[in-house]
């Protein structure tokens, strides 16, 4: 008996699609979990509730709503709280730094995007490969996994201004830009960087964004930060020419 009803509950699950109609508010992920939870509550309750009326009864109730939920992709509480988990939260940061050194030497370390892991934590490697192009690899909180994504050029003032940004398909949308401008006394350089990355959309999109839940929007800026440290450090002062080299 207990055979058979399982059989006709998965049967009946495995008719349902899942097929999109722009109402939903959970994704294809969360919905798919919602009905493999909700078949087993309902199959634990049904089973139960001769034995067990009240608890069999809940389980029944709370396994419908889960199937529910899933085949349709749409949760009542989420719509209650304005929840959405379709669309993952982007991250947008933008900072503005002075530096202690030649606009046209700060324009030249960024423009060489190798340079950019020495300061920024979060980035593993960017490997430039040839006609604006690159692959970048990211570190992610507690170093689970790295997230990797090829990007290009999408605009370049020599001395003044570059701007990225990931090419499509790319596991994970990237884009920045740095301008680079004289401070007032002509000797500095004042940096505004603003650096996107937007999770792709669905189960993968939604597993990412839960990692950049404040830990990693929190090591971007510091890496940002961290140029004015790293540029005020003796690898880079020899980089601009700003020390003597006295043997």
């Amino acid at each position: 008996m207990n055979n058979e009803l399982t059989d006709k509950i998965f049967s009946g699950i495995k008719s349902l699609n899942l097929n999109t109609t722009g109402q939903e508010n959970i994704d294809s992920g969360e919905r798919a979990i919602s009905i493999a939870a909700g078949s087993y509550l309902l199959f634990k309750g049904l089973t139960n509730i001769v034995s067990h009326p009240f608890l069999g009864l809940q389980g029944a109730v709370a396994g419908g709503y889960l199937i529910y939920r899933g085949a349709t992709g749409v949760c009542p509480i989420y719509q209650q709280l304005g929840k959405d988990t379709t669309d993952p939260e982007a991250i947008n940061i933008t900072e503005v730094i002075v530096i202690d050194a030649p606009r046209e030497k700060v324009y030249e370390f960024w423009r060489d995007l190798a340079n950019l892991p020495k300061f920024m934590t979060h980035l593993k490697s960017v490997e430039e490969t040839g006609d604006g192009s690159s692959h970048w690899v990211a570190n992610t909180p507690g170093g689970l996994i790295d997230l990797n994504w090829n990007a290009e050029i999408t605009r370049e003032d020599e001395g003044s201004y570059i701007g990225w940004q990931s090419v499509t398909g790319s596991m994970i949308d990237n884009a920045g830009k740095v301008e680079f401008k004289d401070t007032l006394n002509g000797t500095g350089t004042e940096l505004h960087v603003e650096i996107d990355y937007f999770p792709p959309a669905g189960s993968v999109g939604r597993g990412i964004t839960s990692l950049f839940n404040g830990v990693f929007e929190r090591m971007i800026r510091s890496d940002i930060q961290n140029f004015k440290t790293y540029a005020e450090a003796k690898d880079f002062q020899e980089y601009a020419g700003l020390t003597d080299n006295v043997l």
